[in-house]
């Protein structure tokens, strides 16, 4: 059988000449490799006539972390932190995003992913943690922290998706973000948070895979919990195929 075939979006970046290129972290990569999948990246600047027949060859889609969704999509409130924005990016994941989940088609977000998967959705973010949540945590740690650091512990409702891929209610997480989900998009279901009540996973309830996590699981793979969430990922995507 063929191993699913995983839509992995990407970003803009240069070569070391200077040219233009789009470009993903390869920890995103190697963990659905590992996993069993079959990834393929998404171009931005694809227009979406071609995104959705991109879309319906794929099995599911990865919404990975980068750059900042811009505030103007979520009526946010404005930063000096606020970076390394795309519209065209937004446009593209934000077209992704509503698309499997009208079409069922399994999908994980991560960091970013989870945001842009909230933002799509209609919620909307804090676009800077540490000056508009009160008792905030450290969670930006990046750039020069490594990043299987881990920063901080996340509870998983008992009762979700989430714990029974990861076979445990806590789990020790690293944290590479300034933003966060601030009120929630209707139809989405919280379920994991940071002790300082940051949302740290939500799902979404009666879709094949609907998730999004805030932390970055690609880079914990030595620990079965993260290895877990990619491999259910995966085999969600491979029942869809089948389907």
């Amino acid at each position: 059988m063929n191993p699913p075939l995983i839509g992995v979006t990407i970003f803009r970046t240069k070569t070391q000449s200077g040219l233009p290129a789009q470009s993903v972290t390869e920890a995103y990569i190697q963990a659905l490799l590992q996993a069993g999948a079959a990834p393929l990246l998404i171009p931005l600047g694809t227009p979406d006539a071609a995104l959705q027949a991109i879309l319906d060859r794929l099995d599911g889609v990865l919404f990975t972390g980068g750059g900042d969704v811009a505030a103007e999509v979520f009526s946010g409130l404005p930063h000096p932190r606020v970076g390394d924005v795309d519209p065209d990016r937004d446009r593209v994941e934000i077209f992704l995003v509503q698309r499997v989940v009208e079409q069922k088609r399994p999908f994980l977000g991560i960091c970013r992913g989870i945001q842009v998967i909230n933002v799509a959705l209609g919620g909307t973010l804090y676009t800077d943690i540490a000056d508009q949540h009160a008792g905030a945590l450290h969670h930006d740690n990046y750039p020069d922290i490594p990043r299987d650091y881990l920063a901080h512990t996340v509870a998983v409702s008992a009762e979700s998706r989430l714990a029974g891929i990861l076979g445990q209610t806590q789990v020790e997480v690293n944290s590479l973000h300034h933003q966060a989900l601030q009120r929630v998009a209707a139809g989405l279901t919280p379920t994991a948070y940071a002790p300082d009540g940051i949302l740290e996973a939500v799902e979404l309830p009666g879709h094949p895979f609907g998730l999004g996590v805030q932390w970055h699981p690609e880079w914990l793979q030595a620990h079965a919990p993260m290895r877990a969430l990619f491999s259910a990922f995966v085999q969600a995507a491979a029942q869809n195929s089948k389907a």
